[in-house]
């Protein structure tokens, strides 16, 4: 957790003696770029959001701090197009809104497991969608039979696991309102719960789901070709970083019209919609 806390003050630091609110340079106001892309080029690194606790999207390994997953590789291509270096900065489902429009900014941008929805877009930029999305369950191997609807799902003696802050605690208080909610803090201890009894279904995304079903056989995803919704996952930043938004359509663009990005999706396991 030090070890944390310390890389995390090391990066608002960068920030801080860099620029602002729109990361400006440590040169002259003269000098400085007038585009976040130029800004990002001339400090050699951009900093990226991510949650670190959605496999296989973004994982942050606990014994090395290492992150993995489809999402991080989407940002290292992000940062390759700019020639750049990466470096992550941990967020959380509960604080992502607020860590994205912080002043001074901790990022320059968030991505692994974001869904694109209105509400964000309101008040944040979002990049065009680069993986379907779609709540899902997860619930035992045994249990499959019990759950085949959302109504199977809300009834009170069901125990349903959430984790805190996201769309998916949202769901579950939006649609099963006669279900026993559970808000568990650590996303990625959810599915293991599941599995080992201490909850009856986890509300997760068709992106997460087939990860745990693949590496746990005591679980499964028995409404994972019906998802409850329908969706696609984006790169969320501040409003007035246009010019980078529009360099990650492009790179998300390219990746699809070159076929990387379905050979990416195949690599996760996961269903290629583009």
């Amino acid at each position: 957790m030090k070890k944390e806390k310390l890389r995390i003050w090391l990066l608002i630091t960068i920030f801080c003696l860099c620029g602002t609110t729109s990361l400006g340079s440590c040169s002259s106001d003269e000098d400085a770029p007038q585009t976040t892309v130029e800004r990002i080029k001339q400090r050699g690194t951009v900093v990226v959001g991510t949650t670190g606790d959605y496999r296989p999207l973004s994982f942050c390994e606990p014994n090395t701090g290492e992150y993995w997953g489809f999402g991080i590789e989407m940002a290292k291509e992000i940062a390759r197009q700019m020639n750049v270096d990466i470096a992550f900065a941990k967020t959380s489902w509960p604080t992502l809104s607020a860590d994205v429009l912080a002043s001074p900014q901790l990022f320059d941008f968030a991505i692994g497991g974001i869904t694109i929805t209105d509400a964000r877009r309101e008040t944040m930029l979002m990049s065009e969608g680069y993986l379907a999305n779609g709540k899902t369950i997860l619930c035992r191997s045994a249990e499959t039979s019990r759950f085949q609807s959302l109504s199977d799902i809300d009834r009170p003696e069901v125990r349903v696991m959430v984790n805190p802050g996201g769309l998916n605690e949202k769901f579950a208080h939006e649609h099963l309102t006669h279900a026993t909610i559970i808000v568990h803090q650590k996303n990625e201890e959810i599915p293991s719960l599941i599995a080992e009894g201490n909850a009856d279904v986890m509300i997760t995304e068709i992106t997460e789901a087939p990860y745990y079903v693949q590496t746990d056989a005591r679980l499964a995803a028995p409404l994972l070709d019906k998802p409850f919704t329908h969706g696609e996952i984006g790169v969320l930043m501040q409003k007035g970083q246009e010019d980078l938004l529009q360099m990650v359509n492009n790179v998300i663009q390219r990746m699809k019209a070159d076929g990387s990005l379905k050979r990416l999706h195949e690599k996760y396991g996961l269903v290629y919609a583009y």
